[in-house]
């Protein structure tokens, strides 16, 4: 009789006995009666563990206490081990940075599966106290963009090729769209003012070394192209090299995100000094506490006498199921690829899916 996957362990020592007792009726008659007394002295003792040591003693087996050899595990640790590789370590017991990269070899979900990448996330109210009047909204060159506007993010990755050459590096394509709906300015028919899309190619190299006391897991060396697919005059687009670099310590992530722009000819460059606005990289916290997420992101150009940067608060928090609530923050260049060069000063609110 079995009983969430175990067998009830009152009936092992019983089947023993029995099997014990039909050897005696067969090989000696004449221990008959001595194993059915000692059955029955057994059946008379009260406490279950003492019973269960005499039926074990009179099957000539020893209890599991007196049997166990130092090192060995359990019979429930046994079934555990014995269980599929994963199973003894759930996702939830991975950090953030395992589940989003795959690190883990016994968790790992190999090729071809789709899952987030940077934040999917939809705000409904997003409040910019200085919108960008200098672009129009395409339908009308007369028209202006409202300060209120709805921002989302559809951020995905795939792994094409895992343990490349025997390594511990893997092949991914991620893809990332950023979108700012005029939805409220119904007088110009709600148009998208302006949309950013972000292929990339990386490859990821699974790391384990300490540094100033976290642990590196991750550095991507990649190719990234963004582009907000417009024509001239609101044409934006770049090439980078990026090479981004992930440490963690307990419920802390860092991630150090670093680029070189591509050179490109001058009549073909529709933002030759985006150099200017957003630097060379930007480095982004991450704290995660009991489903709550709280991330930073800094940006600076590192030029003294022409400094620009931006920064950018985040903090997410349990709703249902898999959706959050998410507070966003963001004060400088290069929010979007058409406002890259003119200050923004926006506050959020919204939902995101949640990823860890």
């Amino acid at each position: 009789m079995r009983q969430h996957g175990y067998v009830r362990p009152v009936y092992i020592p019983l089947v023993a006995v029995l099997l014990t007792a039909m050897t005696v009726v067969i090989l000696q008659p004449h221990a008959l009666a001595a194993a059915a007394d000692k059955i029955a002295e057994c059946a008379s003792v009260e406490d279950d563990t003492a019973r269960l040591e005499c039926y074990d003693s009179l099957a000539g087996r020893r209890t599991q206490k007196t049997q166990q050899p130092s090192g060995v595990p359990a019979p429930e640790q046994s079934l555990k081990t014995a269980s599929p590789a994963g199973d003894d370590r759930t996702a939830r017991d991975q950090s953030v940075m395992s589940r989003q990269w795959d690190l883990d070899e016994a968790n790992r979900a190999h090729r071809f599966v789709i899952r987030s990448y940077r934040p999917n996330y939809v705000l409904p109210l997003a409040y910019n106290t200085s919108p960008n009047m200098d672009a129009s909204l395409d339908v009308d060159p007369n028209a202006k963009a409202q300060n209120t506007e709805v921002k989302f993010q559809i951020s995905f990755k795939v792994k094409l090729w895992e343990d490349i050459l025997g390594k511990d590096m893997d092949l991914w394509f991620a893809y990332t769209q950023l979108a700012f709906w005029q939805l409220y300015n119904s007088e110009f028919s709600a148009p998208f003012r302006e949309t950013n899309y972000e292929p990339e190619l990386l490859l990821n190299f699974r790391t384990d070394y300490d540094l100033l006391g976290l642990k590196g897991r991750i550095i991507n060396l990649g190719l990234n192209h963004q582009s907000n697919g417009r024509s001239q005059p609101l044409s934006r687009s770049w090439n980078r090299i990026v090479a981004n670099f992930g440490f963690e310590r307990d419920r802390f992530n860092l991630l150090l995100k670093t680029w070189y722009r591509i050179p490109e000819k001058a009549k073909d460059d529709d933002n030759p000094d985006i150099d200017r606005y957003l630097g060379y990289g930007e480095l982004w916290g991450y704290y995660f506490l009991n489903k709550h997420r709280l991330a930073a992101m800094v940006r600076n150009n590192l030029r003294p006498a022409d400094n620009r940067g931006a920064i950018q608060l985040e903090w997410s928090f349990p709703l249902i199921e898999r959706i959050s609530g998410y507070v966003q923050y963001f004060n400088g260049y290069g929010e979007s690829l058409l406002d890259y060069n003119k200050s923004v000063n926006r506050f959020s609110v919204g939902f995101m899916v949640t990823d860890w």
